[in-house]
């Protein structure tokens, strides 16, 4: 499959983290996405309801990072990437990537991140 939908970059304030003060002070995260989908039906007959909304993965995206708690990255990219799944019949794959930009790491650092890839053939 070459046809993606991405989000990039969507930015949410949450308290994942496995340090006490991370759950305390909360701090910013950034999700992207990257769904494999055929938008060629969406593309010849130009009707959203042929394809997947951005718009509501960003949702589900922001929903499960803001109203749940989890200690590592890995699980809230592994939750997240389950619903995009359960939820829109038509993605066939899914990248999740999580950005910490303020990881509690004693370095200089941009960022760290998590990035997992889901699909339908997985399970």
């Amino acid at each position: 499959m070459t046809d993606h939908i991405r989000v990039h970059r969507l930015a949410v304030f949450a308290r994942h983290g496995v340090l006490p003060e991370e759950a305390a002070i909360g701090q910013r995260f950034f999700i992207s996405l990257d769904a494999a989908v055929d938008t060629r039906a969406a593309g010849t007959s130009d009707d959203l309801t042929r394809s997947v909304s951005y718009a509501d993965m960003a949702e589900v995206a922001v929903g499960i990072a803001t109203t749940r708690r989890f200690n590592l990255l890995e699980a809230l990219a592994e939750a997240i990437a389950t619903d995009i799944l359960a939820t829109f019949p038509l993605v066939e794959a899914i990248t999740v990537l999580i950005d910490k930009p303020s990881a509690p790491v004693p370095h200089v650092l941009d960022t760290v991140s998590v990035e997992i890839t889901r699909s339908r053939a997985d399970g």
